[in-house]
């Protein structure tokens, strides 16, 4: 049975890293054909093509990137054991690898996220964001603890999850300042004809989106559809189109893309849910996350005396946290 060479996998992921064979070289001290071969003969050990070759650079194929995955953690816990062997006090971080699905808010996840920093144990907070089945696929095997999401545990996979509601906003419509100057009207009878940015079809409120147009009789001019969020809103600040977003990070918005707020759409709001394989997490980290939502959101039921369905307060910055729901993979409720 072939046997790793982890120089190799260095190699690899030096060239991964730095995007190109020559960058690689100066960092490692090698010629290129040093480099070349050793990466042909990591190919042929682990059966796979690493790279695919785009003009004169690299493009790490989807195997690579798989593999790219393992060889940060691999050579992020050496660094920790040589920490280690140089400081015998040094405590070993709990990994702790979170997905985060693209249609997630970056603002709306780091605030969910963040309570983890704050934990007496040391952890070592590795996030990886894509779209949400293969995290889900990931979160199967174990390579993930725990998956941010836009919606419940999909009902059509035959993956084993539990599914807690963390977050819960209406939405807003927002735009470009550039852009607003050119709309006529009142909300939402401007939104008619005018240029609207859609998230992808991944994204659980898309569909709840073009009902809605749909009830109110508009008709955007739909100019894009994007599944990363951090994407369409960097498109919207540049007036592309108006978008909708949680009402709850207008602030953030306005400050980071420079977008204002045209009006509510309280008929639609956005969830975001945490989805573990078991139904009681045992990682401390899962925990403080499903655990800070949870008394944020009681501590707002008791102020103010309303219903669960009805309870959610802002975080610190704005995120809005509603009690957290746990269902299984076939959609049935539990406690959590």
């Amino acid at each position: 049975m072939p046997t790793l060479n982890y120089k190799h996998l260095r190699y690899f992921w030096m060239v991964a890293k730095s995007g190109s064979i020559a960058r690689a070289c100066k960092q490692l001290h090698l010629t290129p054909q040093a480099i070349s071969g050793q990466l042909r003969e990591l190919e042929q050990t682990l059966g796979v093509e690493l790279f695919h070759r785009i003009g004169r650079g690299l493009e790490v194929t989807d195997a690579g990137r798989r593999i790219l995955s393992y060889a940060d953690e691999i050579f992020a816990l050496g660094d920790e054991l040589l920490d280690i062997a140089r400081d015998q006090t040094t405590r070993r971080s709990l990994p702790f690898a979170v997905g985060i699905a693209d249609s997630v808010a970056k603002m709306v996840a780091h605030r969910l996220i963040e309570p983890v920093l704050s934990l007496p144990e040391a952890v070592r907070l590795i996030c990886r964001e894509g779209r949400l089945t293969p995290l889900l696929a990931e979160l199967a095997v174990h390579r993930l603890d725990i998956v941010i999401a836009d919606q419940p545990m999909p009902a059509n996979l035959n993956v084993r999850g539990f599914s807690h509601l963390l977050t819960e906003s209406e939405l807003s419509v927002f735009g470009a300042d550039a852009l607003l100057a050119k709309l006529d009207g009142d909300f939402p009878a401007l939104l008619q004809g005018a240029p609207f940015l859609l998230p992808g079809d991944d994204v659980a409120i898309r569909t709840r989106l073009e009902e809605w147009f749909a009830s109110q009789r508009l008709h955007p001019r739909i100019v894009g559809e994007f599944d990363d969020s951090a994407l369409l809103k960097a498109f919207a600040q540049g007036g592309a189109g108006l978008f909708a977003a949680p009402r709850a990070i207008a602030g953030h918005l306005t400050e980071q893309y420079r977008v204002r707020a045209l009006g509510r759409i309280e008929t639609i709001s956005e969830q975001v849910y945490a989805i573990t394989t078991e139904r009681r997490s045992s990682h401390p980290a899962t925990i403080a996350i499903i655990e800070q939502a949870r008394s944020s959101a009681i501590g707002s039921a008791r102020r103010g005396r309303r219903t669960t369905s009805e309870v959610g307060r802002a975080l610190p910055g704005g995120a809005l946290t509603a009690l957290p729901q746990s269902t299984s993979s076939a959609g049935d409720s539990i406690s959590s």
